[in-house]
């Protein structure tokens, strides 16, 4: 059975005061770019006169279980009655699964759960998904559970002006990623549709602005909200192999999620549209979204085309390689992985709803296309 839940309060500008109320005891997660760079006053500040607060910083990119661990340990100690995640992906993922475990673990309650990102990428802050590495097996585990979904998120673009560009155009991808794979998605429905429609022409039509003229903030606020519409329909729907393939390529490599994906994607939509063998019924739905974006053409293939190269062509524009290879990864390193890889492809969460069924030796050859950066 389909259904559609938003379950998140969404609140745009400056609103964090707001959201905090009459909050005694507050447990700010974040990272520590954050903490030391003073950025993490932008909460502080914004707390009731009198209010406690912990600012727990040992959030890395790609949050792993160690800093789960230690942030559930520090949540049951000082037991707050608000959490507030501040930072990218990275923090509100490792605040999720650390409220996620804190309550079902040591049974330490409800609390009401604030998410404030600070990068326009993930929308972490308003999905069902967190992402934790464990370091120690080169993988990362997605947890998927309506549970762990924000009961606030606040969307101020004033936080996003002075993230570097390359952060700007791996996590913009990253939106484009996520509304792309979610539009295509077995579960998709018309509600996640028309989020994944909007989050698409919303980066068609802001991201390399935002990219190019970092201070403009009406492509600042189109970006976060993209990636807020972005992450509300891969909640509900679903993503693709192109995640699945960057959880396993990023894990190994190092590589950050949003580049992973944005490397990836033209790959799994020629994969998925039958580009290089048989067009598929994907392709026309990647031919509807290049309508949406006026990237249309005479016919199906040509428009799915269209659509894949508009991704390549962004890409380029904002220093992203092209392939793994053009990454810096060499051959005999991604040799010995690949097959890893593409197992663990297969085995990960985002696989189940890919629009197109695949096997290992197929996640192989499109591991190998991405490599060798061969597209039609």
């Amino acid at each position: 059975m389909l259904s559609f839940l938003v379950k998140t309060k969404i609140m745009l500008g400056d609103s964090l005061g707001q959201a905090l109320g009459n909050f005694r005891r507050v447990m700010i997660i974040t990272d520590s770019f954050m903490a030391e760079s003073g950025m993490v006053t932008y909460v502080v500040r914004r707390l009731n006169n009198g209010a406690d607060y912990l600012v727990f910083s040992n959030v890395s990119t790609d949050p792993d279980t160690v800093t789960v661990t230690d942030g559930i340990r520090c949540l049951v100690e000082y037991n707050p009655d608000a959490v507030v995640a501040f930072g990218g992906g990275s923090a509100i993922d490792a605040a999720k699964a650390a409220v996620y475990f804190a309550q079902k673990i040591h049974d330490m309650g409800k609390c009401p759960f604030i998410a404030v990102p600070t990068t326009s990428g993930t929308g972490s802050e308003v999905s069902c998904y967190a992402v934790i590495t464990d370091r120690e097996k080169q993988t990362k585990h997605p947890i998927v559970d309506e549970e762990i979904i924000p009961d606030i998120a606040v969307l101020d673009a004033q936080l996003v002006k002075s993230v570097p560009p390359s952060v700007t155009a791996d996590t913009g991808l990253d939106v484009f990623t996520h509304a792309i794979e979610s539009y295509v998605s077995i579960t998709a429905s018309d509600f996640s549709k028309a989020m994944s429609r909007k989050a698409i022409k919303l980066v068609a039509k802001h991201l390399l602005t935002a990219y190019n003229e970092p201070e403009n903030m009406q492509a600042r606020q189109g970006m976060h909200n993209a990636s807020c519409l972005a992450g509300i329909a891969f909640s509900n729907a679903g993503l693709g192999l192109t995640h699945s393939m960057a959880h396993a390529l990023g894990a190994r490599f190092h590589l950050s999620h949003g580049r992973a994906n944005a490397i990836l994607l033209p790959y799994v939509m020629s994969y998925n549209a039958g580009c290089s063998d048989s067009l598929t019924d994907v392709a026309k739905e990647y031919a509807a979204i290049s309508r949406a974006i006026g990237m249309e053409s005479s016919n199906v293939r040509q428009s799915a085309l269209n659509l894949i190269r508009t991704i390549r062509r962004y890409s380029g524009k904002m220093g992203i390689p092209a392939s793994i290879k053009a990454a810096d990864i060499s051959r005999e390193e991604f040799d010995k992985a690949l097959e890893t890889m593409a197992e663990a492809s297969m085995s990960d969460l985002c696989t189940a709803t890919n629009p197109k069924d695949c096997t290992v030796e197929d996640v192989v050859l499109v591991f190998t296309k991405a490599f060798d950066g061969k597209l039609p």
